[in-house]
């Protein structure tokens, strides 16, 4: 028998997704986690904007195309937003939720919708079954910021966080090269007054590179840095969210610092950190954002010298605050989207165009098209000719696609 954990979304949702092909795979499936033919599907879905929730949906019909007979359990925060729209599809046997995840390798030949109340604690699911060379490791869920355009909160519940020596004993054990610490809210991960400083110090000799998922500015603090000079192999990538470079977008946002603050964290960052990343998340087309709003927004990019913007266009969210607000025109949003991106591939760049001829140190992901590609330290997507099976040092020759082009150093 096989099965396949199809997942859209969050690194969150991957690591879930990882710890359910564990839970398979324990019970005697062959596993896998591509679109490819299998007895037995759970899909993973998304409801942070509504093209993932689209994508959601459409995932059925994808899943029926490779594998028509096959028993399909949908999960997720799509799932748990609107359990209607995938119970009584064709081929869905099971419809649960966000919460409990883990109880759906429980329910395998359940049937029905069994959306799973709140959670109060941490869910503790099978140790993650890596497919991969840099595996996420998932220490926090929930969140209690209620930023006004999200939908995740609801859906998601409340933060909680894992005990320390749990992830501790996860991370430090993971036999992938780089493990990525991941939660919905990093920032405000906590076991008994510890907080993420506590875990990185736990985590010190690790012997995989560590690296943080996305932070919020309040978490980015001198304790917290030294901590992450600490560690044995710490990523010097810092992915901090700003998603406005106004202070008036940033209070209708419900964001609980200014841009003076963005920048300074940003600068605390490199004062820490020479050359470290500083990538971030940006939402264009907020209902209350004009054009002198958005032009703050393109200038803090500029000062900040994001090395990567992950931006997308605002995307409406029944049920939340900013829900109630009149949209911007399509046409609006879509150019300001377009000039955030040109500003962002510029940032890009520049940034990894500033370590051609340098020494990077590559964790190998795939092989293809005759080239290892993988992420160095302060992530940027390198390519070495060949094939490389281990973490390697490299060093840089020109850029090249969408990272640099690189050669492995000689021993």
């Amino acid at each position: 028998m096989k099965a396949v954990v199809f997942t859209l979304g969050c690194k969150v949702n991957g690591c879930e997704s990882a710890s359910l092909l564990r839970g398979l795979e324990e019970r005697g499936y062959e596993v896998s986690d591509e679109l490819v033919p299998a007895d037995l599907y759970i899909l993973n879905t998304c409801a942070v904007t509504a093209e993932a929730e689209k994508k959601s949906r459409q995932a059925i019909a994808r899943i029926r195309a490779v594998s028509p007979a096959a028993r399909i359990l949908v999960c997720g925060c799509a799932a748990e937003r609107m359990p209607s729209q995938f119970a009584g599809r064709a081929g869905v046997q099971l419809v649960t939720g966000a919460m409990h995840k883990g109880s759906i390798l429980e329910l395998l030949d359940a049937e029905g919708v069994r959306v799973a109340p709140a959670e109060t604690r941490f869910e503790e699911l099978p140790s993650p079954h890596f497919l991969q060379t840099r595996a996420f490791v998932k220490v926090q869920d929930g969140c209690n910021n209620f930023c006004s355009y999200c939908i995740i909160p609801y859906l998601r519940g409340r933060s909680r966080s894992r005990a320390l020596e749990s992830a501790a004993a996860e991370i430090l054990s993971c036999p992938a090269e780089e493990v990525v610490v991941t939660g919905i809210d990093l920032s405000s991960y906590s076991d008994g007054g510890r907080d993420l400083a506590d875990l990185l110090r736990a985590v010190k000799g690790a012997k995989a590179r560590i690296r943080l998922g996305s932070l919020e500015t309040h978490a980015v603090t001198e304790r917290l840095l030294a901590a992450a000079k600490e560690v044995r192999d710490f990523a010097p990538h810092f992915h901090l969210s700003l998603q406005s470079g106004s202070d008036a977008v940033l209070r209708s946002m419900n964001r609980k610092y200014t841009r003076a603050e963005f920048l300074q964290k940003a600068a605390l960052v490199r004062g820490a950190f020479p050359g470290a990343a500083v990538t971030t998340d940006i939402i264009v087309g907020f209902p209350t954002e004009t054009e002198e709003d958005f032009r703050a927004t393109l200038s803090l990019a500029e000062e900040a010298r994001f090395s990567q913007i992950h931006c997308f266009a605002y995307s409406r969210r029944t049920g939340t605050v900013a829900a109630k607000l009149p949209d911007l025109a399509p046409q609006v949003k879509k150019e300001r989207l377009a000039r955030l991106m040109a500003l962002g591939r510029r940032l890009r760049e520049e940034y990894e165009g500033g370590f051609v001829g340098k020494a990077l140190e590559l964790v190998p992901e795939e092989e293809r098209g005759g080239f290892t590609e993988g992420y160095s330290e302060n992530y940027i997507r390198l390519y070495v000719r060949g094939s490389v099976g281990k973490r390697t040092r490299v060093r840089a020759l020109e850029r090249f696609r969408d990272g640099l082009l690189c050669t492995p150093e000689e021993e």
